[in-house]
């Protein structure tokens, strides 16, 4: 009798063992997404997103965003204007090609999810909350939200009368299961 008890309880914790280890699905971010910047004077988008997103509503503590923007894809509809973007004044892209977004912890919302993490420009991080609104369809989801992004805490131009500091960022961020 022990000697077909041991066998047993060993292949049961193996068994839960290799429960217990599933991880987050991974997503592939869809060419279609859609990240606006919107304030008085400029608005515009950023055309280039990519990076890694492991999502899974019931694995939030192994879920997470790491994505980046191409700020040379930066798009104002005024040529000039997105030159000047690219200058060192602005965002420097020679020596700052990214902007870049780590999640490090999400939590359950009441409309999706809430991401903490850090926002990198221009060199400079700063841990930035975004709410998320998540809508799920079997292998396709889509990821949207709002949030404010103050461009003076990360030193992108200098303070101006006609560019406003603050620049509210939209976003919608298609995604398929890999």
């Amino acid at each position: 009798m022990k000697r077909m008890f041991y066998p047993l309880v060993a292949g049961m914790l193996l068994m839960s063992s290799a429960y217990v280890s599933i991880t987050s699905q991974d997503w592939k971010i869809s060419e279609n997404h859609s990240i606006e910047f919107i304030s008085k004077d400029p608005t515009g988008i950023f055309k280039d997103f990519k990076g890694t997103i492991k999502y899974d509503e019931k694995d939030l503590a192994g879920s997470k965003f790491d994505v980046s923007i191409d700020v040379s894809s930066i798009s104002t509809g005024n040529g000039m204007m997105n030159k000047k973007a690219q200058t060192e004044e602005w965002f420097n892209s020679e020596k700052f090609p990214e902007i870049k977004y780590t999640s490090s912890k999400i939590e359950k919302s009441e409309t999706g999810i809430t991401l903490y993490g850090d926002l990198k420009i221009k060199g400079t991080s700063k841990p930035t909350k975004i709410k998320v609104a998540v809508k799920n369809s079997g292998d396709k989801a889509t990821f949207s939200g709002t949030f404010n992004v103050n461009r003076i805490d990360f030193h992108v131009g200098h303070k101006s009368e006609t560019v406003p500091d603050v620049m509210k960022i939209v976003f919608e961020i298609p995604v398929t299961k890999k």
